[in-house]
């Protein structure tokens, strides 16, 4: 008995569910689902991922529930704006200015100022 309770004390971390799942819905345990598989593929920031699980055009969670999922992650969106810098210089070329305006813009991908820049200076475009 005493080898099968230190064998599950050992695991019980490995299995154990993330801290955020046990203070989400479920709806919002989904969302940080889709948001993971969302930054696995391409940059996002933080605004433009909240945007793209809460959209009619994307997901559709709701804006609270895409909020609080994202909100729970542990993201480092300065190096989100590098990878979307990247993959912005790999498609055509950018003025240092044109991709920090792209990266900041509303219209954009709604990428803080100083996130911006850093990324496009990451990327090499400034």
């Amino acid at each position: 008995m005493k080898k099968l309770i230190l064998f599950t004390a050992l695991l019980a971390p490995f299995f154990a569910a993330p801290t955020w799942a046990n203070s989400l819905t479920g709806p919002q345990k989904n969302a940080v689902r889709s948001a993971q598989q969302y930054l696995s593929v391409q940059g996002f920031s933080r605004d433009g991922l909240i945007e793209q699980l809460s959209s009619g055009y994307g997901d559709g969670y709701s804006s609270s529930d895409a909020t609080a999922a994202v909100n729970s992650m542990s993201v480092d969106w300065s190096e989100q704006a590098v990878k979307s810098a990247k993959q912005y210089l790999m498609i055509q070329g950018f003025s240092c200015n044109g991709l920090i305006e792209q990266l900041s813009s509303s219209y954009g991908d709604r990428y803080t100022q100083s996130q911006a820049t850093y990324g496009a200076i990451q990327a090499g475009a400034c």
